[in-house]
């Protein structure tokens, strides 16, 4: 198959900061849409997959899968797109396509394994995938979504990750309006979470650590805000919320959140990977008929149906836009969370 070299930023192993790097992208077959990428989301996991924290990450490594560009090629088979559409592609740029899952729009939980946008096997060119920081990407036709035009096209792009990963776990647990939403932590996901939570007409709280987090919360939509460290403040909502959306991004103690959960009641972990440090308390649970779950980004399909529904509500992330080349110091300020509320890059950087 033939190929052509595009410029991308990558890292070449885990103690490396990322750097200019040419890689190949597959000439575009029949169903295939070819995107030159104009904004890319930067993620936590682009930051664990370059530096290798969670183990089997291939080199060079080229991360981001918040992307959303222009389409240039269109394949033979292609129905949906036409050149110049704007286009986005998320964290799936494939799946089995024939398991229960996948044909039932789950393919984030195909059980013969989803193909990542990065760091996934390439079952065209061999090796692995490239992500989204690079000039263009070459996806097929059922893994590109439709981008709504009339919201800023930068902001949409962290939609792609952080929207749905907190859409997914909105829509399973049929969020809606008189719905009670608690949101754990106020980050990329958290304040998609509140956005999101608050645009299907729930009453949407935060549970933070700290009040100076109150005024931004409130800002973004939420209802109230609840200090989780003032055990007062926590026994004033306590059996209150139908659904929590924990975004927490390392291990700690969902004890106390469980506390406030009414019957039947459910806290969903979309940020925190392994296992949860001190143990969890079932008595609550047995109890309450209350539940603790894990939800894992979207189906396309889904997807799509948050992007249209951003479109609708005009609803997009709050974002930092940098150059390209300024992505290392990006990630040493991700681990201090020192951004409002997303990075996304402005690929236009790369041709300089």
């Amino acid at each position: 198959m033939s190929t052509t070299a595009v410029k991308a930023f990558g890292a070449a192993a885990a103690d490396a900061d990322l750097k200019e790097l040419n890689i190949d992208r597959r000439a575009v077959n029949a169903a295939d849409i070819e995107i030159e990428i104009l904004y890319c989301g930067v993620c936590h996991s682009d930051l664990h997959t370059a530096r290798n924290d969670w183990g089997g990450t291939l080199y060079p490594s080229v991360p981001g899968h918040e992307i959303v560009g222009r389409v240039t090629k269109i394949g033979s088979d292609v129905t949906q797109f036409k050149v110049g559409d704007l286009a986005g592609v998320g964290c799936l740029v494939g799946s089995c396509t024939t398991c229960e899952s996948c044909k039932n729009d789950l393919e984030q939980y195909c059980a013969n394994g989803w193909v990542g946008t990065y760091n996934g096997p390439d079952k065209y060119l061999g090796g692995y995938t490239f992500g989204g920081y690079s000039e263009k990407i070459v996806v097929e036709e059922h893994f590109v979504l439709k981008v709504p035009t009339n919201l800023n096209l930068a902001a949409v792009a962290p939609l792609l990750c952080a929207g749905i990963t907190t859409w997914s776990p909105l829509r399973h647990w049929k969020v809606g309006k008189g719905s009670k939403v608690a949101v754990v932590g106020l980050g990329g996901l958290g304040h998609m979470a509140i956005k999101l939570a608050k645009g299907l007409g729930a009453e949407v709280t935060l549970f933070s650590r700290s009040a100076n987090k109150e005024q931004d919360a409130l800002d973004l939509g939420a209802d109230a805000v609840v200090i989780s460290t003032d055990d007062a403040h926590m026994a004033t909502v306590s059996g209150k919320f139908d659904l929590i959306i924990d975004t927490v991004p390392y291990v700690h103690d969902v004890n106390p959140y469980v506390a406030t959960l009414n019957t039947n009641g459910t806290l969903v972990l979309v940020g925190n990977l392994g296992p949860l440090d001190p143990f969890l308390n079932t008595v609550p649970m047995i109890l309450g008929r209350k539940s603790i779950a894990g939800s894992l980004i979207g189906g396309i399909a889904e997807t799509q149906e948050m992007l249209d529904f951003c479109g609708e509500h005009n609803i997009v992330s709050e974002i930092e836009i940098i150059k390209m080349q300024d992505i290392n110091a990006a990630y040493e300020r991700m681990l201090k969370s020192d951004v409002r509320y997303r990075f996304v890059i402005d690929m236009s950087s790369l041709k300089a």
